[in-house]
């Protein structure tokens, strides 16, 4: 036999081998890492698609990751530890600005603050803060960007408080529960409801102040989307049945935060579930004026951000495409 033939017997053994190898090709699920840097309901997504079963749907396994701030998802995201993220904008623009331009926003769940600031309760005004121990989750994180302008608002400046970075959501509370700090921000089931519960009273309720900024956005590489595009695709897809589902499913929601953040009490999951649907994207668009809320604060300390437009740093294809075929009215319709 002559190198490289085959027997007769092998021969018939080789329909046989494709044939098995061929539904694992054909079905084997699309891989993506994500990172999400806040467990609120504007960031759940993830969840609730698992819930749901959309990434089924959609041929994906998909593994999700926490960070304690939008900073670290930056970081992470930037050497290839994660595939894509939902998380403030405001580590992506500075990043931009610095000539770093990886990193590119492919849809947005949500372009406002709905952060508040809870305090002692003879804290009653949001100047009564001057000189106090704020908690916050960590320096150019959301929480720290509604601080500044907040502060701004009321005649303030950040050295007029004393800013400590606590690391989370779930540390803030912690913080204001053992008095480690005067007052913190808050936003979500695990923040403000809970709060108010133990007696504590808002010095600034954040929701009513309106404050833009790209505060839940959907995060890529621009190499991923050269090589992995559809792949991306599916996902934002999969990201707005699940917004969808927010407006549609209150009882999925609620079934999906409570279990996720270990939360059974009915009012907190109201009050968090009314503060976030308010401001929500149901077709997930940018509002022009929240990333150029980021690029204008971030001018003030790095001229650089002055060149630097929204368009620049967002890629609406995926969007565009959903929009064109109909997509997000077909969600609507199903209501």
């Amino acid at each position: 036999m002559t190198l490289g033939a085959a027997s007769p017997a092998c021969c018939r053994f080789i329909p046989l081998i494709i044939f098995l190898l061929l539904p694992y090709q054909v079905s084997a699920a699309d891989k993506l890492l994500g990172i999400h840097s806040a467990r609120t309901m504007s960031q759940s997504m993830p969840w609730i698609a698992e819930e749901a079963g959309l990434f089924k749907k959609y041929d994906l396994e998909f593994q999700l990751v926490y960070a304690s701030s939008a900073s670290m998802v930056n970081a992470a995201m930037l050497s290839g530890s994660g595939d894509v993220a939902i998380t403030g904008g405001e580590s992506v623009v500075r990043t931009a600005t610095q000539g770093v331009n990886e990193l590119v926003f492919v849809a947005a769940a949500k372009n406002s603050l709905t952060h508040s600031i809870l305090a002692r309760p003879e804290i009653k005004r949001p100047e009564e803060l001057k000189g106090k121990k704020l908690g916050l989750t960590r320096l150019g994180s959301n929480s720290h960007y509604f601080v500044i302008q907040v502060l701004r608002r009321f005649g303030m400046e950040p050295a007029d408080i004393n800013l400590l970075q606590t690391g989370g959501q779930v540390e803030n509370l912690s913080a204001l529960l053992s008095g480690n700090v005067d007052a913190a921000t808050m936003t979500g089931p695990s923040g403000g409801a809970i709060a108010i519960s133990k007696g504590f009273r808002y010095a600034v309720y954040g929701p009513d102040l309106r404050i833009p900024f790209a505060a839940a956005t959907l995060v890529t590489r621009r190499a991923l989307i050269r090589t992995r595009g559809p792949v991306v695709e599916k996902f934002v897809r999969a990201m707005a049945e699940a917004v969808n589902l927010m407006f549609t499913d209150k009882e999925l929601t609620y079934r999906v935060l409570g279990k996720q953040l270990r939360i059974n009490d009915r009012k907190v999951l109201d009050a968090a579930y009314d503060e976030e649907i308010k401001v929500m994207e149901p077709r997930m668009q940018f509002r022009m004026e929240s990333l150029q809320a980021i690029l204008d604060e971030t001018a003030k300390t790095d001229p650089r951000a002055k060149k630097l437009k929204p368009q620049d740093i967002i890629d609406l294809t995926f969007l565009e495409k959903m929009e064109k075929s109909g997509f997000f009215d077909k969600l609507r319709a199903a209501r």
